[in-house]
């Protein structure tokens, strides 16, 4: 009938996979038939996933030359730690030699050459770096280590207070534009547009214009 039998797509790990989610079951009800492939990458990954066109659409922090990509959500980062962390122990506010001191909890680079790492300041003396959010958002709940994370990927964490925005000295957020980016667009077919188009709408529905709101859940 002229629809893809499979989609594939490359997220990056810092677009909110509840959202995601939502996303994927609204598709679903228009096309049960297509299977779903879902690459969940970081960094460098994703414009690899691009490039090598192994995916059909892509959520991506960067463009890579050659492509076109609409401006989806734009994300904040901020420095979080257990309640019980040393940092939040201080009793004043943090600053990048107190952070120095600590361990800091750091997403790697999913691409082959892996030339990045998914955080803000890679000062510490002592760090983990791991391949999973998930991994990284435990650690920091059991008091491991500090991170820089997406707020959207840690709102049940922050609602619940387990994990606590540090309190730092000047300026510690860093933002980032995420990017939709079909592979192909001369020959998308109708399940990746009918995608692009849910992405876009609920992204819309329950974002606020520029900065997802934790609250939003």
């Amino acid at each position: 009938a002229g629809v893809e039998p499979t989609l594939r797509l490359a997220v990056e790990v810092i677009f909110p996979t509840w959202l995601l989610l939502e996303c994927f079951e609204v598709f679903a009800r228009r096309f049960p038939e297509t299977h779903l492939e879902l690459e969940e990458s970081v960094l460098g990954g994703t414009d690899e996933a691009i490039l090598s066109r192994r995916v059909d659409l892509a959520i991506s922090p960067s463009v890579p030359v050659g492509f076109a990509g609409e401006p989806l959500l734009e994300v904040r980062f901020i420095p979080v730690a257990h309640p019980d962390h040393p940092l939040h122990r201080l009793g004043r506010s943090v600053d990048y030699r107190d952070l120095r001191r600590h361990r800091q909890l750091v997403i790697r680079d999913s691409g082959v050459q892996r030339k990045r790492d998914g955080g803000a300041w890679l000062g510490a003396d002592q760090r983990w770096t791991v391949t999973n959010k998930a991994t990284s958002i435990q650690a920091a709940t059991m008091g491991l280590g500090f991170a820089w994370f997406a707020d959207p990927i840690i709102a049940p964490e922050l609602e619940s207070g387990i994990l606590k925005p540090l309190p730092m000295a000047g300026a510690a957020e860093r933002r980032a534009t995420l990017y939709l980016i079909t592979a192909d667009s001369a020959f998308a077919g109708p399940a990746t547009l009918t995608m692009a188009e849910i992405l876009r709408s609920r992204t819309a529905m329950k974002c606020n214009v520029r900065e997802i709101s934790t609250l939003d859940r």
